[in-house]
Order: C-alpha cells, then sequence, then structure tokens
C-alpha cells in the first residue's frame, strides 16, 4: 500500500446529543479528500478513539469508507485490551477499510514478547495490513521491528515517542529486512518535528492541522515535497509555530484545537469528550487569530 500526499485524520464529531454525527462526519470526510489528502485515518489519535465506544468505531469506520470513495486509501485505528483491538480490526475489515493502525494496548506495558503477541492477534484477526504505532505503552525496540517487518501482515510504523536515535535504528534494522515498509512521524503537530524526521528516513507524517486548515498544511506539504526550505520555514514560523505554543498551555489541546479550529468555521462537530477539555475564549481567539494568519500566508503562497 502506498501513501501520497497529505495524510488526513479526521475528527470524530459530536451532536448536541454527545452521541457521533454521522452527516457531520461524512462531510468533513468528503472535503478533506476532495482537497486533496493522501489517506484517511479516521477514529484514530485526532477522531478520540480513546473515548470512543466498539460500535462508534465501526460506525466511524463505515462512514469515512463511504465518504472516501475509494478515492484514497482509508486506515482505520484499532487497540485497547488485545480482544478489542482484533475485533475492532475483524469489523474494518468488513466495513471496507484498507488497513488499520494499531494504538497501543491499554494501561499495562509488557516485555518485547508480550508486544510482538499483541500485534499478531490483532494482524491474524482480520485479512487488512497493520501499522503499528510506537508511542505510551506500546514502545517497540529495534530487535522487534526487525522480526515484524518481516511479516507480509506489517506494513508500517509510526513514531510518537520522539526518540530519534531510536527511530534511525529501527529504520536502518527494518530496511534490512524489506524497503517496501512504511514510517510515519505521529508527534503531535508533526510538522513541527518532520523536517528532522525525514533526515532519518522518514518521509510521512500524520496532519491534524489539515483536518481544520487544509489550505495551510497544504502549503506547507507542498513547500516540504518541494525541497523549498525557505517556504517551508516561513509557514512553520508563522503558523506552525504558534500553534504549537498554544497547544502545549493544555494537555490535549492537539486534538481539541483541531475541533475548536473547525467549530470557528461553523462546522459543527462539538466539544472534545472527557478528558479533554475545549479551549477557553481567549485561546479561541487566538486559535482564531493563528488561523487566520495561517490563511493569508497560505494565499499568498498560491
Amino acid at each position: 500500500m502506498r501513501f501520497d500526499g497529505v495524510l488526513f485524520f479526521p475528527v470524530t464529531p459530536f451532536g448536541d446529543d454527545g452521541e457521533v454525527a454521522p452527516a457531520v462526519l461524512r462531510e468533513h470526510v468528503a472535503a478533506g479528500v476532495a482537497h486533496g489528502a493522501g489517506g484517511v485515518f479516521a477514529g484514530c489519535g485526532t477522531g478520540e478513539f480513546h473515548a470512543l465506544t466498539l460500535e462508534e468505531c465501526v460506525a466511524v469506520t463505515r462512514i469515512a469508507v463511504e465518504a472516501a470513495g475509494g478515492a484514497v486509501p482509508v486506515v482505520t485505528g484499532v487497540g485497547g485490551s488485545v480482544t478489542q483491538a482484533a475485533r475492532l480490526a475483524a469489523r474494518a475489515a468488513d466495513e471496507g477499510a484498507d488497513a488499520v493502525l494499531l494504538l497501543p494496548p491499554s494501561l499495562v506495558t509488557g516485555p518485547a514478547s508480550g508486544l510482538e503477541r499483541y500485534v499478531e492477534a490483532v494482524a491474524g484477526a482480520s485479512p487488512l495490513p497493520v501499522v503499528v504505532y510506537n508511542r505510551g505503552t506500546a514502545l517497540y525496540p529495534p530487535a522487534l521491528m526487525r522480526r515484524l517487518a518481516a511479516d507480509p501482515r506489517i506494513i508500517g510504523f509510526k513514531d510518537g515517542a520522539g526518540d530519534v536515535a531510536r527511530v534511525q535504528e529501527i529504520v536502518a534494522v527494518v530496511r534490512e529486512v524489506r524497503d517496501d515498509f512504511a514510517f510515519f512521524n505521529g508527534l503531535l503537530t508533526a510538522e513541527a518535528s518532520q523536517a528532522a524526521y525525514r533526515g532519518i528516513g522518514v518521509p510521512l507524517y500524520s496532519s491534524a492541522a489539515f483536518a481544520m486548515a487544509p489550505e495551510i498544511a497544504t502549503a506547507y506539504y507542498d513547500a516540504y515535497v518541494a525541497e523549498d526550505e525557505e517556504r517551508r520555514l516561513r509557514v512553520l514560523r508563522e503558523f506552525y509555530l504558534p500553534l504549537v505554543a498554544l497547544r502545549d498551555e493544555t494537555p490535549g489541546f492537539g486534538v481539541s484545537l483541531v475541533k475548536a479550529g473547525l467549530r470557528l468555521q461553523g462546522v459543527p462537530v462539538g466539544a472534545v469528550r472527557p478528558p479533554l477539555v475545549d479551549p477557553d475564549p481567549r485561546q479561541e481567539e487566538q486559535l482564531a487569530q493563528i488561523l487566520a494568519r495561517g490563511r493569508e500566508l497560505a494565499a499568498e503562497l498560491a
């Protein structure tokens, strides 16, 4: 499976009743695909996987697949307990997803052998290829990644831990096994660190910002692909670094600000579910100013 373009991580919208809002999600995903997303990662971190029930996860997958219409791959988040992750992977296949992103197991941290069994249980429950997510309770040692890379069902590695030296080692050992493995930067606001990740052989990255400001995220991506450092750094300085500063004010704002940015545009995505919190009025105003400047810059660069 090949990924091109900006990787789109849609939010999961909730209605006034607190339930998933199917029509809003369908329009949100379709709009991202129309704007040139290279792939849709539904019900993952930005989509508040941690706060969704199993049936909500399945519904999000179904809606994303329908909205994408086969134009780009749809990858859906699975994780939690090994039983839940395996069931979600099987259901994702039934709903037409193209792959799964395996998020960390719940609460506990096991040894590498246990993590390997976790991956194998999920891969064995579904015909879908698996991208493993290196973060939290699931930190994959290089030796384990070498073994997993030998399994054709495992197609990618996404890093959310930020240990660049360890990721460099993983890239090196996996490349000894196969050359068709996908590597993703999955840190918060990944554009802020992507130049460093590209330097160690990780060309792909998650773009939460694309969900609320596709024109700005695309301006960054175009400069990144063209290796136009002057243009890339300008988007970084004038949009992403102020956004990161605001994001760092409150835990969980990597998701909350994206939903707030959509609400500022009149998209009724609702609030985030606890334990996340929405920005206060001052923070929303600051976000509005950051987005306005970003859009001005994107229009100028276009």
